[in-house]
Protein backbone atom coordinates (compact mmCIF):
# COMPACT_ATOMS: atom_id res chain seq x y z
CA UNK A 1 0.00 0.00 0.00
CA UNK A 2 1.29 3.51 -0.79
CA UNK A 3 2.42 5.71 2.09
CA UNK A 4 -0.07 8.56 1.89
CA UNK A 5 2.27 10.85 3.81
CA UNK A 6 5.35 10.39 1.65
CA UNK A 7 5.30 11.82 -1.89
CA UNK A 8 8.21 9.58 -2.90
CA UNK A 9 6.02 6.52 -2.49
CA UNK A 10 2.89 7.58 -4.33
CA UNK A 11 2.04 5.61 -7.50
CA UNK A 12 2.09 7.35 -10.88
CA UNK A 13 0.60 6.44 -14.23
CA UNK A 14 3.08 6.79 -17.13
CA UNK A 15 1.48 5.79 -20.41
CA UNK A 16 0.34 2.21 -19.87
CA UNK A 17 2.67 1.70 -16.90
CA UNK A 18 1.70 1.97 -13.24
CA UNK A 19 4.80 3.11 -11.37
CA UNK A 20 4.70 2.10 -7.68
CA UNK A 21 6.84 5.04 -6.53
CA UNK A 22 8.38 8.28 -7.77
CA UNK A 23 12.00 7.09 -7.63
CA UNK A 24 13.84 6.78 -10.96
CA UNK A 25 17.15 5.11 -11.65
CA UNK A 26 18.50 7.46 -14.34
CA UNK A 27 20.90 6.49 -17.13
CA UNK A 28 24.49 5.93 -16.00
CA UNK A 29 27.32 4.71 -18.22
CA UNK A 30 29.04 1.67 -16.67
CA UNK A 31 30.98 0.27 -19.70
CA UNK A 32 30.48 -3.44 -19.03
CA UNK A 33 29.20 -4.66 -22.43
CA UNK A 34 30.73 -7.90 -23.72
CA UNK A 35 33.43 -7.79 -26.38
CA UNK A 36 33.60 -8.02 -29.28
CA UNK A 37 30.36 -6.44 -30.38
CA UNK A 38 29.41 -4.28 -27.36
CA UNK A 39 26.70 -6.77 -26.37
CA UNK A 40 24.64 -6.49 -23.14
CA UNK A 41 25.27 -9.51 -20.96
CA UNK A 42 24.18 -11.56 -17.93
CA UNK A 43 26.13 -9.34 -15.54
CA UNK A 44 24.25 -6.28 -16.77
CA UNK A 45 20.97 -8.16 -16.43
CA UNK A 46 21.80 -8.92 -12.81
CA UNK A 47 22.76 -5.28 -12.16
CA UNK A 48 19.49 -3.87 -13.48
CA UNK A 49 17.32 -6.56 -11.87
CA UNK A 50 18.90 -5.77 -8.48
CA UNK A 51 17.55 -2.21 -8.83
CA UNK A 52 14.07 -3.09 -10.13
CA UNK A 53 12.27 -1.66 -7.08
CA UNK A 54 12.76 1.78 -8.67
CA UNK A 55 9.53 3.19 -10.01
CA UNK A 56 11.29 3.35 -13.37
CA UNK A 57 14.75 2.38 -14.63
CA UNK A 58 16.26 4.21 -17.60
CA UNK A 59 19.11 2.19 -19.05
CA UNK A 60 22.61 3.45 -19.61
CA UNK A 61 23.02 5.24 -22.93
CA UNK A 62 22.93 2.72 -25.77
CA UNK A 63 24.23 3.82 -29.12
CA UNK A 64 21.99 3.57 -32.17
CA UNK A 65 24.62 3.11 -34.88
CA UNK A 66 28.39 2.57 -35.16
CA UNK A 67 29.02 6.30 -35.70
CA UNK A 68 26.97 7.09 -32.58
CA UNK A 69 29.41 5.39 -30.20
CA UNK A 70 31.59 7.55 -27.99
CA UNK A 71 32.88 5.49 -25.07
CA UNK A 72 34.59 2.10 -24.85
CA UNK A 73 32.57 -0.98 -23.88
CA UNK A 74 29.22 0.79 -23.97
CA UNK A 75 26.31 -1.28 -25.31
CA UNK A 76 24.62 -0.72 -28.63
CA UNK A 77 21.12 -1.50 -29.86
CA UNK A 78 22.11 -1.79 -33.51
CA UNK A 79 22.84 -5.49 -34.13
CA UNK A 80 20.75 -8.59 -33.57
CA UNK A 81 23.23 -9.77 -30.92
CA UNK A 82 22.84 -6.48 -29.03
CA UNK A 83 19.04 -6.71 -29.20
CA UNK A 84 19.21 -10.28 -27.88
CA UNK A 85 21.52 -9.15 -25.08
CA UNK A 86 19.13 -6.38 -24.06
CA UNK A 87 16.29 -8.92 -24.07
CA UNK A 88 18.13 -10.73 -21.26
CA UNK A 89 18.18 -7.47 -19.32
CA UNK A 90 14.51 -6.62 -19.80
CA UNK A 91 13.41 -10.15 -18.97
CA UNK A 92 15.45 -10.07 -15.76
CA UNK A 93 13.93 -6.72 -14.74
CA UNK A 94 10.39 -7.76 -15.60
CA UNK A 95 10.77 -11.10 -13.80
CA UNK A 96 11.07 -9.22 -10.50
CA UNK A 97 8.32 -6.72 -11.29
CA UNK A 98 10.38 -3.82 -12.63
CA UNK A 99 9.94 -1.37 -15.49
CA UNK A 100 12.73 -0.25 -17.82
CA UNK A 101 13.16 2.23 -20.71
CA UNK A 102 16.12 2.20 -23.10
CA UNK A 103 18.05 5.44 -23.40
CA UNK A 104 18.90 5.93 -27.07
CA UNK A 105 22.21 7.69 -27.65
CA UNK A 106 24.19 9.29 -30.44
CA UNK A 107 27.20 11.09 -29.02
CA UNK A 108 28.00 13.17 -32.12
CA UNK A 109 31.33 14.95 -31.69
CA UNK A 110 32.03 13.40 -28.27
CA UNK A 111 33.95 10.46 -29.66
CA UNK A 112 37.38 9.46 -30.88
CA UNK A 113 38.55 8.00 -34.17
CA UNK A 114 39.80 4.89 -32.33
CA UNK A 115 36.18 4.07 -31.44
CA UNK A 116 34.91 4.72 -34.98
CA UNK A 117 37.24 2.57 -37.11
CA UNK A 118 39.26 5.64 -38.03
CA UNK A 119 36.31 7.79 -39.06
CA UNK A 120 35.84 11.31 -37.75
CA UNK A 121 32.98 11.96 -35.35
CA UNK A 122 30.04 13.97 -36.68
CA UNK A 123 28.21 17.00 -35.37
CA UNK A 124 26.01 19.92 -36.35
CA UNK A 125 29.18 21.89 -37.10
CA UNK A 126 32.89 21.10 -37.40
CA UNK A 127 33.67 22.53 -33.95
CA UNK A 128 35.88 20.47 -31.66
CA UNK A 129 34.83 20.07 -28.03
CA UNK A 130 38.08 21.46 -26.64
CA UNK A 131 39.23 20.01 -23.34
CA UNK A 132 36.61 17.25 -23.41
CA UNK A 133 37.89 13.72 -22.87
CA UNK A 134 36.23 10.46 -23.85
CA UNK A 135 36.72 6.96 -22.45
CA UNK A 136 38.65 4.61 -24.74
CA UNK A 137 40.45 1.29 -24.53
CA UNK A 138 44.20 1.73 -24.89
CA UNK A 139 46.28 -0.54 -27.12
CA UNK A 140 47.08 -2.72 -24.10
CA UNK A 141 43.36 -3.14 -23.39
CA UNK A 142 43.37 -0.88 -20.34
CA UNK A 143 40.92 2.02 -20.08
CA UNK A 144 41.96 5.62 -20.50
CA UNK A 145 40.65 9.07 -21.37
CA UNK A 146 41.67 11.01 -24.48
CA UNK A 147 40.70 14.31 -26.07
CA UNK A 148 37.65 13.95 -28.32
CA UNK A 149 38.53 14.05 -32.01
CA UNK A 150 37.58 16.97 -34.22
CA UNK A 151 34.23 16.30 -35.92
CA UNK A 152 32.96 16.97 -39.39
CA UNK A 153 29.60 18.62 -40.07
CA UNK A 154 26.71 16.40 -41.13
CA UNK A 155 24.99 17.17 -44.40
CA UNK A 156 21.20 17.25 -44.63
CA UNK A 157 20.94 13.78 -46.15
CA UNK A 158 23.02 12.34 -43.30
CA UNK A 159 20.85 14.09 -40.71
CA UNK A 160 17.76 12.50 -42.20
CA UNK A 161 19.50 9.12 -42.19
CA UNK A 162 20.22 9.51 -38.47
CA UNK A 163 16.53 10.25 -37.87
CA UNK A 164 15.81 6.91 -39.56
CA UNK A 165 18.43 5.23 -37.34
CA UNK A 166 16.67 6.54 -34.24
CA UNK A 167 13.35 5.20 -35.54
CA UNK A 168 14.89 1.77 -36.09
CA UNK A 169 16.57 1.87 -32.68
CA UNK A 170 13.17 2.47 -31.09
CA UNK A 171 11.81 -0.56 -32.95
CA UNK A 172 14.80 -2.59 -31.78
CA UNK A 173 14.21 -1.48 -28.18
CA UNK A 174 10.60 -2.59 -28.26
CA UNK A 175 11.65 -5.90 -29.85
CA UNK A 176 14.12 -6.30 -26.97
CA UNK A 177 11.27 -5.99 -24.47
CA UNK A 178 11.80 -2.45 -23.17
CA UNK A 179 8.73 -0.63 -21.85
CA UNK A 180 9.71 2.51 -23.75
CA UNK A 181 12.61 4.67 -24.89
CA UNK A 182 14.28 7.87 -23.76
CA UNK A 183 16.14 10.15 -26.18
CA UNK A 184 19.41 11.52 -24.83
CA UNK A 185 19.17 15.14 -25.99
CA UNK A 186 21.26 16.52 -23.12
CA UNK A 187 24.81 16.90 -21.80
CA UNK A 188 26.47 17.93 -25.03
CA UNK A 189 25.61 14.89 -27.18
CA UNK A 190 24.45 15.05 -30.80
CA UNK A 191 20.90 16.39 -30.35
CA UNK A 192 22.24 18.99 -27.89
CA UNK A 193 24.86 19.97 -30.48
CA UNK A 194 21.99 21.13 -32.69
CA UNK A 195 19.88 22.75 -29.96
CA UNK A 196 22.41 24.99 -28.23
CA UNK A 197 23.42 28.14 -30.09
CA UNK A 198 27.07 27.92 -29.06
CA UNK A 199 27.50 24.51 -30.73
CA UNK A 200 25.44 25.06 -33.89
CA UNK A 201 26.93 27.28 -36.58
CA UNK A 202 24.86 25.94 -39.48
CA UNK A 203 23.24 28.19 -42.05
CA UNK A 204 20.62 25.77 -43.40
CA UNK A 205 17.26 24.56 -42.09
CA UNK A 206 18.98 22.90 -39.11
CA UNK A 207 20.77 26.02 -37.84
CA UNK A 208 20.49 29.71 -37.19
CA UNK A 209 17.04 30.46 -35.79
CA UNK A 210 15.69 28.75 -32.68
CA UNK A 211 13.01 27.09 -34.81
CA UNK A 212 15.70 25.59 -37.02
CA UNK A 213 17.93 24.52 -34.13
CA UNK A 214 15.01 22.58 -32.63
CA UNK A 215 14.11 20.90 -35.93
CA UNK A 216 16.36 17.85 -35.41
CA UNK A 217 15.00 17.33 -31.89
CA UNK A 218 11.44 17.39 -33.20
CA UNK A 219 12.15 15.04 -36.08
CA UNK A 220 13.87 12.50 -33.85
CA UNK A 221 11.15 12.70 -31.19
CA UNK A 222 8.51 12.04 -33.85
CA UNK A 223 10.57 9.13 -35.22
CA UNK A 224 10.67 7.58 -31.74
CA UNK A 225 6.90 7.86 -31.45
CA UNK A 226 6.62 6.08 -34.79
CA UNK A 227 9.22 3.46 -33.79
CA UNK A 228 7.53 2.59 -30.51
CA UNK A 229 3.98 3.04 -31.78
CA UNK A 230 3.02 4.86 -28.58
CA UNK A 231 3.60 8.48 -27.52
CA UNK A 232 3.45 7.46 -23.88
CA UNK A 233 6.46 5.19 -24.43
CA UNK A 234 8.77 8.09 -25.34
CA UNK A 235 10.74 10.35 -23.01
CA UNK A 236 13.24 13.10 -23.84
CA UNK A 237 16.21 14.06 -21.67
CA UNK A 238 17.18 17.76 -21.77
CA UNK A 239 19.81 19.77 -19.88
CA UNK A 240 18.86 23.47 -20.04
CA UNK A 241 21.65 24.91 -17.88
CA UNK A 242 24.46 22.40 -18.08
CA UNK A 243 27.57 23.40 -19.99
CA UNK A 244 28.89 19.85 -20.07
CA UNK A 245 31.04 18.87 -23.03
CA UNK A 246 31.14 22.37 -24.48
CA UNK A 247 27.47 22.95 -25.29
CA UNK A 248 26.28 26.41 -24.22
CA UNK A 249 23.15 28.31 -25.24
CA UNK A 250 22.89 32.10 -25.32
CA UNK A 251 19.34 32.13 -23.94
CA UNK A 252 18.62 28.74 -22.35
CA UNK A 253 15.28 29.65 -20.80
CA UNK A 254 13.80 30.78 -24.12
CA UNK A 255 15.35 27.82 -25.96
CA UNK A 256 14.15 25.13 -23.58
CA UNK A 257 10.67 26.56 -23.04
CA UNK A 258 10.33 26.38 -26.84
CA UNK A 259 11.68 22.81 -26.79
CA UNK A 260 9.11 21.84 -24.16
CA UNK A 261 6.32 23.38 -26.23
CA UNK A 262 7.50 21.45 -29.29
CA UNK A 263 7.53 18.19 -27.35
CA UNK A 264 4.07 18.98 -26.03
CA UNK A 265 2.82 19.31 -29.60
CA UNK A 266 4.36 15.95 -30.49
CA UNK A 267 2.84 14.48 -27.33
CA UNK A 268 5.74 12.54 -25.82
CA UNK A 269 5.21 10.93 -22.43
CA UNK A 270 7.80 12.73 -20.34
CA UNK A 271 10.65 15.22 -20.22
CA UNK A 272 13.66 14.30 -18.11
CA UNK A 273 15.58 17.37 -16.92
CA UNK A 274 19.26 16.84 -16.09
CA UNK A 275 20.22 19.62 -13.71
CA UNK A 276 23.81 20.75 -13.39
CA UNK A 277 25.19 18.98 -10.33
CA UNK A 278 28.87 19.83 -10.06
CA UNK A 279 30.37 22.17 -7.45
CA UNK A 280 29.44 25.82 -8.12
CA UNK A 281 27.06 24.72 -10.90
CA UNK A 282 24.34 27.16 -11.94
CA UNK A 283 21.13 26.60 -10.02
CA UNK A 284 17.97 26.11 -12.03
CA UNK A 285 15.41 28.62 -10.69
CA UNK A 286 12.06 27.24 -9.56
CA UNK A 287 10.38 29.90 -11.74
CA UNK A 288 12.05 28.33 -14.79
CA UNK A 289 10.83 24.89 -13.73
CA UNK A 290 7.31 26.22 -13.32
CA UNK A 291 7.42 27.74 -16.81
CA UNK A 292 8.48 24.37 -18.20
CA UNK A 293 5.52 22.80 -16.41
CA UNK A 294 3.21 25.32 -18.07
CA UNK A 295 4.72 24.57 -21.49
CA UNK A 296 4.53 20.78 -21.23
CA UNK A 297 1.53 19.00 -19.65
CA UNK A 298 3.15 15.56 -19.47
CA UNK A 299 5.32 13.97 -16.80
CA UNK A 300 8.54 15.62 -15.58
CA UNK A 301 11.55 13.77 -14.19
CA UNK A 302 14.27 15.83 -12.50
CA UNK A 303 17.74 14.49 -11.72
CA UNK A 304 20.84 16.12 -10.36
CA UNK A 305 22.26 15.61 -6.86
CA UNK A 306 18.87 15.05 -5.23
CA UNK A 307 18.60 13.61 -1.77
CA UNK A 308 15.36 12.42 -0.18
CA UNK A 309 14.55 15.81 1.34
CA UNK A 310 15.10 17.77 -1.88
CA UNK A 311 13.12 15.16 -3.81
CA UNK A 312 10.13 15.38 -1.50
CA UNK A 313 10.15 19.18 -1.74
CA UNK A 314 10.18 19.03 -5.54
CA UNK A 315 7.26 16.61 -5.59
CA UNK A 316 5.23 18.61 -3.08
CA UNK A 317 5.79 21.87 -4.97
CA UNK A 318 4.45 20.18 -8.09
CA UNK A 319 7.04 21.01 -10.73
CA UNK A 320 8.42 17.45 -10.64
CA UNK A 321 6.56 14.14 -10.89
CA UNK A 322 9.52 11.77 -10.57
CA UNK A 323 13.05 12.17 -9.22
CA UNK A 324 16.18 10.49 -10.55
CA UNK A 325 18.82 9.37 -8.04
CA UNK A 326 21.97 8.57 -9.98
CA UNK A 327 25.05 7.97 -7.85
CA UNK A 328 23.02 6.60 -4.91
CA UNK A 329 21.69 3.81 -7.14
CA UNK A 330 25.24 2.76 -8.07
CA UNK A 331 25.99 1.58 -4.55
CA UNK A 332 22.49 0.94 -3.21
CA UNK A 333 20.55 -1.63 -5.22
CA UNK A 334 17.68 -1.34 -2.72
CA UNK A 335 17.64 2.47 -2.71
CA UNK A 336 13.82 2.84 -2.39
CA UNK A 337 13.83 0.73 0.78
CA UNK A 338 16.67 2.80 2.20
CA UNK A 339 14.91 6.07 1.41
CA UNK A 340 11.68 4.83 2.97
CA UNK A 341 13.51 3.79 6.14
CA UNK A 342 15.84 6.84 6.20
CA UNK A 343 18.66 4.29 6.35
CA UNK A 344 22.31 5.16 5.65
CA UNK A 345 23.54 4.78 2.09
CA UNK A 346 26.55 2.81 0.89
CA UNK A 347 29.20 5.05 -0.71
CA UNK A 348 30.15 4.21 -4.27
CA UNK A 349 33.66 3.33 -5.42
CA UNK A 350 34.75 5.82 -8.09
CA UNK A 351 37.47 3.49 -9.35
CA UNK A 352 34.96 0.85 -10.49
CA UNK A 353 32.45 3.12 -12.25
CA UNK A 354 33.73 2.46 -15.78
CA UNK A 355 34.74 -0.95 -17.03
CA UNK A 356 35.59 -4.13 -15.17
CA UNK A 357 33.36 -6.90 -13.89
CA UNK A 358 31.10 -7.53 -10.92
CA UNK A 359 33.30 -5.53 -8.53
CA UNK A 360 31.59 -2.20 -7.99
CA UNK A 361 28.61 -3.23 -10.13
CA UNK A 362 26.64 -6.07 -8.55
CA UNK A 363 28.42 -6.64 -5.23
CA UNK A 364 27.05 -3.74 -3.15
CA UNK A 365 25.14 -5.01 -0.10
CA UNK A 366 21.44 -4.57 0.46
CA UNK A 367 20.10 -3.12 3.69
CA UNK A 368 19.25 -6.56 5.06
CA UNK A 369 22.75 -7.79 4.24
CA UNK A 370 24.28 -4.75 5.94
CA UNK A 371 22.22 -5.40 9.06
CA UNK A 372 23.31 -9.02 9.13
CA UNK A 373 26.96 -8.05 8.58
CA UNK A 374 27.64 -4.42 9.62
CA UNK A 375 31.18 -4.63 8.23
CA UNK A 376 30.01 -5.78 4.78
Amino acid sequence: MPDTNDPLFQPLRLGDLELPNRIVMPPMTRSRASQPGDVPNDLMAQYYAQRATAGLIVSEGTWISPLGKGYAWTPGIYTSAQVAGWRKVTQAVHSVGGRIFAQLWHVGRLSHISLLDGQSPVSSTAIQAEGVNVFVAESDGKPGFVQASKPRALNVEEIRAIVDEFRQAARNAMAAGFDGVELHAANGYLINQFIDSGANGRGDEYGGSLHNRLRFLGEVAQALVEGTGDKGCVGIRLAPLTTLNGCVDDDPETTYIAAAQLLSEIGVGYIHIAEADWEDAPEMPVAFKQRLREAFPGTFIYAGHYNAERARTALREGWADLIGFGRPFVANPDLPARLRAAAPLNPHDRDTLFGGGALGLTDYPRLTQSAENPEA
